[in-house]
């Protein structure tokens, strides 16, 4: 067995006298596209806000690469360990160019400090060629207000790629996408993927998960319900009858 690149183990969140996780454990390989589905209110958010470091668990263990973190978990220990979120809203400047929003807050700089424009715009050009930008009609120069929704996603997970990502977490990135859309956020997944990042794909859509996740894990009502590869899944209806199942039992708790 491989060592997984991340690993939860028995992670709760309190917030008061509220858990909004018990004991969730899941793990995320190298090199794979894990799908988190969920309802929302399962969990998700308080989950991937973990993951990033701005929320540290009340209890449990996180572990890297067969290391347990010792001392507290937080936001620079996140970056430190490769891990990007990109959030819903992506946080894109849609007045700034693709190339300003890839390096906003970490520019390339001479040593004396200038920023290096061309340097970003060359970096950004062939980001944007490798995770699969094939039009022409967009440079590294375009503004990100005349990007799609898809697009803009792509921007977002070249940003990640850039400060060499291990671990991209996407949260609800195909969410009011056209089919055409989020196919475009697919390959762009994939790309990452071919790069060598892991990417955690957050969900609510179980078909958008099923076309591209590698591997499932489910979360109801704060707790992991199911973790299987897709291999052990036969389609798309059977997640969904599995998650039926799930909330019937919960209800019936």
């Amino acid at each position: 067995m491989s060592i997984p690149l991340i690993e939860f183990k028995n992670i709760t969140k309190s917030f008061g006298s509220v858990n909004a996780l018990t004991n969730v454990s899941f793990h995320i390989n190298e090199h794979e596209i894990v799908g988190l589905i969920g309802d929302n209110g399962a969990g998700k958010s308080t989950l991937i806000k973990i993951l990033a470091g701005v929320h540290a668990p009340s209890s449990g263990e996180i572990w890297l690469r067969g290391r347990r973190i010792e001392g507290g978990w937080n936001v620079a220990k996140a970056h430190a360990a490769g891990i990007e979120t990109v959030y819903q809203d992506r946080a894109l400047a849609v007045q700034h160019t693709i190339a300003s929003n890839i390096f906003m807050g970490r520019e390339i700089t001479s040593p004396l400090g200038l920023i290096r424009v061309r340097k970003q715009y060359e970096e950004a050009e062939r980001l944007m060629r490798e995770i699969g930008f094939t039009s022409r009609v967009f440079t590294p120069d375009s503004v990100i207000a005349t990007l799609s929704g898809g697009e803009r996603q792509g921007v977002a997970i070249a940003r990640a790629l850039y400060f060499e990502a291990e671990l991209i977490v996407l949260d609800e990135p195909t969410t009011a996408l056209s089919l055409i859309e989020t196919q475009k956020v697919y390959n762009f997944m994939l790309a990452a993927k071919e790069k060598g990042s892991s990417v955690l794909f957050i969900s609510h859509n179980i078909y958008h998960a099923y076309d591209i996740a590698d591997r499932f894990v489910i979360i109801d009502r704060g707790t992991v319900v199911m973790q299987a590869d897709k291999s052990e899944i036969a389609s798309a209806e059977q997640l969904v009858q599995h998650m039926k199942d799930f909330a019937r039992a919960g209800h019936h708790a």
